[in-house]
């Protein structure tokens, strides 16, 4: 029976490594091939890896950038990543694998993603609709309802709206998430942004972790 500390994770475009985070505080080798240390169009994987997480970047497919930044979507820009981690992934051929963006445009080049979940829905009390293509378990999730939700945080909320949007917040809003202490903080809005919610990570770790395969 392999230990966990055997087990490869692959966290491609992980940034900050907020996803990966379970895995690595469990004693998993977890490799955060990001820039700019590692180029995942280029990255040779090694053998044995056991599961992959990715998350290229979101600039081209979110709903809101192109928007904001007033500008055309360069899709093939952003597919080269995105194809790269599926390069990436065939090569593996991992046990398990999720590819995760913001909930917008690729899903026109992915399709129907695997599973679509909001922050809030696991415990951390914001908005982020967020899209997972892959291969692995779904996290059962713990709220249906809003209301329901803990500790909810004093955060940024846009008129007319009644939950906090993460895509909206200012990376100054770091100091004010107890959740996301762990880290620094983050340098940019965009690396603000694309962190992990820390409730959706520790149940997504808790249904793919090593034990529960075994189990099966």
């Amino acid at each position: 029976m392999l230990k966990p500390e055997e087990k490869i994770i692959l966290d491609l475009c992980g940034g900050t490594g907020s996803w990966s985070r379970p895995w690595q505080l469990n004693g998993y080798d977890v490799r955060i091939i990001t820039l700019p240390e590692y180029d995942v169009r280029t990255f040779n994987p090694p053998e044995n890896v056991w599961g992959i997480l990715a998350a290229p970047p979101c600039t081209e497919f979110s709903n809101l950038n192109c928007i904001a930044e007033n500008r055309h979507r360069d899709f093939d820009a952003g597919m080269e990543i995105v194809n790269a981690c599926l390069r990436i992934i065939k090569e593996c051929n991992p046990v398990w694998w999720a590819l995760e963006n913001p909930r917008g445009h690729l899903r026109d080049f992915l399709g129907t993603p695997t599973m679509t979940f909001q922050p809030w829905e696991y415990g951390d009390p914001w908005t982020k609709a967020t899209d997972i293509w892959g291969t692995f378990n779904i996290p059962p999730k713990k709220y249906s309802r809003w209301e329901d939700v803990p500790n909810k945080i004093p955060l940024y909320t846009r008129k007319g709206r009644n939950k906090p949007n993460f895509a909206f917040l200012h990376k100054s809003a770091w100091k004010n998430i107890p959740q996301l202490s762990w880290h620094h903080q983050p340098e940019t809005d965009a690396e603000f942004r694309a962190m992990t919610p820390p409730a959706f990570a520790w149940a997504f770790y808790e249904a793919n972790k090593l034990k529960v395969y075994e189990g099966n």
